[in-house]
């Protein structure tokens, strides 16, 4: 069964080929430089991006993964959630592949595909804890198989990936500036500043970010600021963010008693959130599952593969619908 992938939620331009469970090829088209300079994602600049790209993007998927257009069994393909004008350029492009070539279309949630993503390289072992950290969302669900999910709780008001990049953006690090805020804090000292741990007030397992970017503004407005180097107040601002994010995990795993525990999405990739996630859950006798650093942040191999699995449990593609927010499974 040979998959081909179609991904364009937001700024990434994606397709790759998926035959069976393997990855023949994820080819992955950056917007970044074109929004840098506005310091975010420019929705009508994505989609025309898109445009551009979409037809190179894939006829090098395929060149990449030595298949033929004739060869592809299926067409995948995100259908939400996302930008709007993005999505309907991967469809409308997966769309006419499928009706030229005359083969099946499915259309998939991009959240399952990252939920999905950490499977790519690892056994299945359910039920598994998900935890969704990226630029758009922050989640976690209890993934009982695949297609049977429940989310557990989501940030109230920001994503833990937006606090990355609005951190950096602060700190004038360039956009998208996780990586970098990484890099940086990897060099200095997490326990040199204290900011706050958000946290909401009732008993759910949500998470809030919101005010913890509001803190790092007050700093470094303040006389407090001076005398702290740059990778100081990036490792303590990245300690206060992983904090909030283990903390919750830990409550849910006391909770839920999972099988395993995966972390998927762009934040997956930080290298402080998988070291101590790791130590964190040693104690209890588990090991945490990632997907390689190819398939955290917007990728059309995990669409594929999303495909794939619910192709083999015996379950239908998504309606062929753009849709902007589009939750996945049932909600506690």
């Amino acid at each position: 069964m040979l998959v081909l992938g179609i991904e364009t939620s937001c700024d990434d331009t994606s397709a790759a080929l998926v035959e069976d469970r393997t990855v023949l090829s994820n080819l992955v088209a950056s917007q970044d430089a074109l929004h840098a300079d506005y310091g975010g994602v420019v929705p009508e600049l994505a989609a025309r991006r898109h445009l551009e790209t979409v037809q190179t993007v894939i006829g090098r998927a395929l060149e990449l993964g030595n298949r033929q257009l004739g060869e592809i069994d299926v067409v995948a393909v995100t259908r939400g959630p996302g930008l709007v004008g993005s999505l309907l350029v991967g469809l409308s492009a997966a769309q006419g592949l499928a009706l030229a070539l005359d083969r099946p279309l499915y259309g998939i949630n991009h959240l399952e595909g990252h939920v999905l993503s950490p499977l790519v390289e690892a056994q299945d072992d359910f039920p598994l804890l998900s935890v969704l950290v990226s630029g758009g969302h922050t989640a976690m669900y209890l993934v009982e198989d695949v297609g049977v999910y429940r989310e557990l709780s989501r940030t109230r008001d920001d994503s833990a990936g937006e606090a990355f990049d609005k951190g950096a953006k602060m700190l004038d690090l360039g956009w998208p500036g996780g990586k970098v805020m990484d890099e940086l804090g990897s060099r200095g000292d997490p326990t040199a500043l204290r900011f706050p741990r958000p946290r909401v007030r009732d008993d759910s397992l949500a998470f809030s970010f919101s005010g913890l970017k509001t803190s790092l503004w007050d700093f470094l407005h303040s006389d407090d600021s001076k005398g702290h180097s740059l990778e100081d107040v990036c490792a303590s601002y990245q300690e206060a963010i992983v904090d909030c994010l283990l903390k919750r995990v830990g409550e849910a795993v006391e909770r839920f008693a999972p099988a395993s525990v995966a972390v998927a999405g762009g934040v997956s990739a930080n290298s402080r959130l998988r070291r101590r996630l790791t130590e964190q859950l040693s104690h209890s006798g588990m090991t945490p599952l990632f997907p390689p650093f190819s398939l955290c942040t917007d990728n059309a191999a995990m669409i594929a593969y999303a495909a794939v699995r619910r192709m083999e449990n015996g379950l239908p593609g998504e309606q062929l619908e753009a849709v902007s927010r589009l939750p996945l499974g049932s909600v506690q």
